[in-house]
């Protein structure tokens, strides 16, 4: 699984979208390229795919701009990487296809299959909404990772259970 720069950005446009457009009010293209710093012909494109998917509409003219076809509380990460054409498959092979001749042998499908599905999980269970409260964790999930986001970044000491990165001085 590999999520490209579309899929990054499709994700940070759609929450810049979701802070400036209170009360549903369109946000043009042009002031979504400002803020966010992504190319406004490459934030076309990326509008162009989440409104094929039903995630944004969009008014013309002036004042016009894009805005949420449904309520950031339904609209999930998975959602939005999903319009803009990421892949969430952990597997490369062809153990999916028929003609795979190690179907039955091959002992890391299983791994990478249960890869996939946490990943799909967890990006199906969190919303825009949930984001913008700085709650991104499912309700459901459990581990030394859950919790609000801003706990994190308000407590930036080591938490039980968590594992610490050091940078070498040199």
């Amino acid at each position: 699984m590999r999520i490209t720069t579309r899929g990054r950005y499709a994700l940070r446009a759609s929450l810049a979208l979701a802070k400036m457009g209170k009360d549903g009010a369109p946000v043009s293209i042009n002031h979504l390229s400002e803020q966010e710093h992504i190319s406004s012909v490459f934030l076309e494109q990326i509008f162009f795919k989440l409104r094929k998917a039903g995630i944004v509409s969009s008014v013309r003219g002036p004042g016009g701009g894009f805005y949420f076809a449904q309520p950031l509380d339904k609209l999930t990460i998975k959602a939005i990487l999903d319009a803009a054409g990421e892949d969430l498959e952990s597997i490369s092979c062809d153990k999916r296809q028929e003609t795979c001749d190690r179907i039955g042998v091959c002992l890391s499908h299983e791994v990478w299959t249960g890869v996939t599905s946490l990943v799909n999980d967890f990006f199906k269970n969190v919303t825009l909404a949930s984001i913008l409260e700085k709650n991104t964790l499912p309700e459901h999930a459990e581990g030394p990772h859950t919790g609000r986001v801003q706990d994190s970044l308000d407590n930036p000491g080591v938490q039980e259970g968590s594992c610490e990165i050091q940078e070498s001085g040199d």
